[in-house]
């Protein structure tokens, strides 16, 4: 599978509130996306180190993240700080799991794939949640339904006569997602949320319906 370098919109901010993970995918890899007590947000590979249990299932406290297999608890970095069957242990810093740069931009978290690049990163335009489409369609079906992104990584699109901003998600094969917000600007006027919610509705049946 293709999997170009870049950022990569995950989750609408307002998705994750903190002390709460969730489970996505990108080009068919698992992720885990939580924030800490903090507000802080991590985007890992979903999987703890001891037995492959996906951490998304686990618990967050405070700034660390904890198995909901074994309780293993690991901190922001990563690095297993805790193991409860071994309480006084040392852990040692081989137990570890996989973490991503990622970045909370225009209502989004973005995670960076691929290696580190001297690429911008995405802007920080203010917008507000709307909502997040799940569609069984490749990314290339509703990239090419919604139009060339702009080097933010985000599309300008009109939907249903409201301008709205959309990151496009490759989740896996015939699998993608399209987090879309409303940019907050003193010219345009206050958004129906209402009304863009259910023609966000019908935008995914459009392009689940498009032939391939």
């Amino acid at each position: 599978m293709d999997e170009p370098e870049g950022w990569y919109a995950v989750a609408l901010g307002a998705d994750i509130e903190p002390s709460t993970s969730a489970g996505t995918r990108l080009f068919g890899h698992e992720l885990v996306v939580w924030r800490d007590a903090g507000g802080a947000v991590h985007v890992w590979e979903d999987r703890c180190p001891h037995r492959g249990m996906r951490l998304s299932f686990g618990f967050v406290r405070g700034d660390h993240i904890a198995c909901l297999y074994h309780g293993w608890r690991y901190d922001t970095a990563g690095q297993c700080r805790f193991i409860p069957a071994h309480p006084d242990l040392e852990v040692s810093p081989m137990i570890r799991t996989r973490t991503y740069p990622c970045r909370e931009r225009a209502g989004l978290i973005w995670v960076r794939w691929g290696a580190p690049a001297e690429e911008a990163e995405p802007a920080p335009v203010a917008a507000s949640p709307l909502r997040s489409l799940y569609l069984e369609a490749p990314a290339a079906r509703l990239a090419a339904a919604l139009g060339e992104a702009g080097p933010d990584g985000l599309v300008r699109f009109d939907l249903a006569g409201s301008p709205v901003l959309v990151a496009v998600q490759p989740l896996a094969g015939e699998a993608s997602a399209a987090h879309i917000v409303v940019p907050d600007t003193p010219e345009a006027p206050e958004a129906d949320l209402g009304r863009l919610a259910a023609a966000c509705v019908t935008l995914r049946r459009s392009i689940e319906g498009a032939a391939p």
